[in-house]
């Protein structure tokens, strides 16, 4: 994904914000972790290594921020925890869950949007957006569930 830093600075400037230090570091935490769906915590675990001096409740307001202004989007798996990613102009992507280890992997095709079309063809509701998650178990956790049932199979 190709990031526009003026864009983001613009968006701040707009609404009288500056892209200071802080809010820079997380950015770039988020932007150079942009396919691991990172939790507040793992944003400031990442920042605080070259910023020891920046609290938590930094990233939290700086990611409350960034969401207002449509820099990022909060995604929420369903764990608890709420992780976040780059607003991306194109339609949000789907997610694949593995119910074994937690992975999140990235679905970029989209077929609903043929489906919304059709939703609001009668003019009864307008979508502007929809979240779509699958879960189920990744390659690697698959293979460990398959072994683990051919050696109970074996041992019975």
């Amino acid at each position: 994904m190709q990031i526009d830093l003026s864009n983001i600075k613009g968006k701040l400037q707009n609404e009288g914000y500056k892209l200071t230090t802080q809010r820079r570091a997380i950015l770039k935490a988020i932007i150079d972790n942009n396919d691991d769906h990172l939790s507040v915590e793992d944003i400031y675990n990442i920042v605080r290594k070259e910023y020891p001096e920046l609290g938590i409740a930094t990233v939290y307001r700086t990611l409350q921020l960034f969401e207002k202004l449509n820099i990022v989007y909060k995604v929420n798996f369903d764990d608890g925890c709420s992780r976040y990613e780059l607003t991306s102009d194109s339609h949000h992507h789907h997610h694949l869950i593995c119910m074994k280890c937690g992975k999140v992997m990235e679905v970029k095709l989209d077929l609903l949007e043929a489906l919304e079309e059709e939703i609001e063809r009668d003019g009864q509701f307008t979508i502007v957006d929809h979240n779509v998650k699958f879960y189920g178990y990744c390659r690697e956790c698959k293979e460990k569930l398959e072994n683990e049932k051919s050696q109970d199979d074996k041992s019975h």
